[in-house]
């Protein structure tokens, strides 16, 4: 008996040290949560009570070299509703249906949606967002939004590029500068009570957006323009597939105007510029044809420039004293090149003439001479001297690399083929920036967009620096192939590039196309002025022409004629 007395009371004891140790535990969890972790909790029961929306950042803008505006922002609206504050559903969907122009369908899904906050349609117009506010519906709420607009619609389109429904960027500028335009999101906070109903007599607290920043580019509004209904007009003549126009400043790698018909409705991203049966494609397809037309073939692809690349192998021939201005040459319509007949584009021959002549009659086996005199090793140093085995950096994104025989797989016949630009591939800005640091006195520059970063008052935020390269070419060879590539258009293959009363200095290439078989061609020119201090280089090149296809015959002219109107304008001489 009194043994079974001591057991309980053991075991009341132990179950007492229990409770009291399950107590203290409790205290214990409770002075940590109530005291050490309070803060953190509050937090947390302050975001159950509270909904947040987004306001909009409008996104900076992009403005040309005089302050005209590329790219800009629509006020526009982000129409919502919150499930648990609609009192007259029928009513909600039925405006919604009328207002929105979706079907009932829709609007009910939406509206019957339990969540905190159901995003109905976006972008929509701010004349409609202002009339759903008019009906003072609860549980529908209107936020300003912006949507990017385009005042000039295809102008520069694979330039500027375009944002997406979130107003990222996408393509083009608006990408490659995001965190400059982009800004901050600001937010509407309200209080809700345990139904998620917002209490209105604590209203709405707002942490306002900060704008992003303007972008000044160097692109000239007019000069883009003017050079796009030059481009349009000799496709149209030729029926190319495209034509692109690249005109910069080759003193500081400036771009005043970048063309690449048919542009797109920057306004209209995805309605294709062709005439293909979207109907009939698949998505893969469709997505697709969309980035081909988004692509900009001046940076994002490469072609055989032909013999605008002759000036490439007399830069080098020159600056490694294989040639001089006075050496001569004989041309019978061919050279061979071990088992090979390499072909000049007279087959007749040019006969007897100096380095100037050859350059002046684009006489393939002069520059076929050079480059053999040169040496593939010798030679690719000059490729890596002059930058062209690197991009040139430019501020657009997907630049192409130069597609080029590794050294040790450059032969007599390869180095041959190099010499007069084919058997390779580079980007047009490729061969525009190296052709630009050649006839400045050799810098190395880097072709850029972007000059300026602004607040939205005006106010300047920082200068865009690009790097520059010196002792690419010495300041003599510089002169030489200066004097040379003025003569062609005054007296040679390039004359149809001249304007009387200036000095102008080009080179004209028809290069052929892969397979050869199909005899499609790409014609092009490059030119700058004044010759001897370029201020102003452009390149025209188009692809595919039908008919008459020699770069001389219908390249030069076009930017003759961009040269004659635009040259007055920027207040070139000479």
């Amino acid at each position: 008996m009194k043994k079974n007395r001591t057991y309980h009371k053991k075991k009341t004891v132990i179950v007492f040290s229990v409770c009291v140790l399950i107590l203290l535990g409790l205290m214990g969890r409770m002075f940590y949560l109530m005291v050490v972790r309070s803060e953190y909790y509050s937090r947390k029961a302050q975001e159950l009570h509270e909904r947040e929306r987004d306001i909009k950042a409008a996104r900076g803008r992009i403005l040309d070299c005089n302050g005209e505006v590329l790219a800009d922002n629509k006020a526009v609206c982000t129409i919502s509703v919150i499930h648990s504050q609609i009192e007259e559903p029928e009513k909600v969907i039925q405006m919604l249906a009328k207002e929105l122009e979706i079907s009932e369908e829709t609007a009910r899904k939406r509206v019957e949606t339990v969540s905190s906050i159901e995003k109905v349609k976006t972008n929509v117009e701010k004349e409609v967002g202002d009339k759903i506010r008019s009906y003072g519906l609860k549980g529908v709420k209107v936020d300003e939004d912006y949507k990017r607009n385009y005042p000039y619609n295809e102008l520069a389109s694979k330039v500027l590029g375009f944002t997406g429904g979130d107003n990222q960027g996408i393509v083009g500028l608006e990408v490659m500068y995001e965190d400059v335009l982009k800004g901050i999101d600001g937010k509407i906070l309200t209080t809700t009570d345990a139904r998620g109903v917002e209490l209105s007599e604590l209203g709405e607290s707002r942490i306002e957006p900060a704008a992003g920043y303007d972008l000044q580019i160097s692109l000239d509004k007019n000069i883009q323009m003017y050079a796009q209904q030059a481009a349009l007009k000799v496709m149209e003549e030729k029926e190319a597939q495209r034509v692109s126009i690249l005109l910069m400043n080759p003193q500081n790698g400036e771009i005043y105007a970048n063309v690449n018909v048919p542009e797109y409705n920057l306004n209209d991203p995805f309605v294709l510029n062709t005439e293909d049966d979207v109907s009939e494609m698949t998505d893969k397809e469709f997505q697709d044809a969309c980035n081909q037309m988004w692509r900009n073939p001046t940076i994002n692809d490469t072609y055989e420039p032909g013999s605008t690349f002759k000036i490439i192998t007399m830069a080098a021939g020159l600056s490694q004293g294989v040639v001089s201005l006075d050496d001569t040459f004989t041309c019978p319509g061919y050279k061979i090149v071990e088992d090979r007949r390499i072909h000049c584009h007279k087959r007749t021959g040019h006969g007897a003439e100096t380095f100037v002549e050859g350059a002046m009659n684009s006489c393939n086996p002069v520059f076929i001479e050079v480059g053999l005199r040169l040496g593939a090793e010798t030679y690719y140093h000059y490729f890596q001297k002059f930058g062209l085995m690197e991009k040139t950096g430019i501020d657009l994104p997907g630049e192409a690399g130069t597609i080029m025989h590794k050294e040790e797989d450059i032969g007599q016949v390869e180095l041959a083929t190099i010499s007069f630009g084919q058997s390779f591939q580079i980007t047009p800005v490729q061969l525009a920036t190296t052709v630009s640091s050649i006839v400045n006195g050799g810098r190395r520059v880097t072709p850029h967009f972007g000059v300026k970063v602004m607040d939205d008052e005006g106010n300047l935020v920082r200068n865009l620096t690009y790097e520059q390269q010196s002792g690419i070419v010495s300041a003599q060879v510089s002169e030489e192939v200066r004097y040379v590539l003025e003569k062609v258009v005054s007296e040679g293959s390039g004359k149809n590039g001249a304007i009387e009363g200036r000095s102008i200095g080009g080179k004209t290439a028809t290069s052929q196309t892969l397979p050869r078989s199909e005899n499609r061609y790409i014609s092009s020119f490059l030119g700058f002025t004044p010759a001897d201090d370029p201020q102003i280089l452009g390149i025209v090149v188009i692809y595919d022409p039908q008919g008459v296809y020699y770069g001389g015959t219908i390249a030069a002219p076009v930017l003759r004629d961009i040269y004659e109107n635009i040259l007055p304008y920027l207040g070139i001489e000479g």
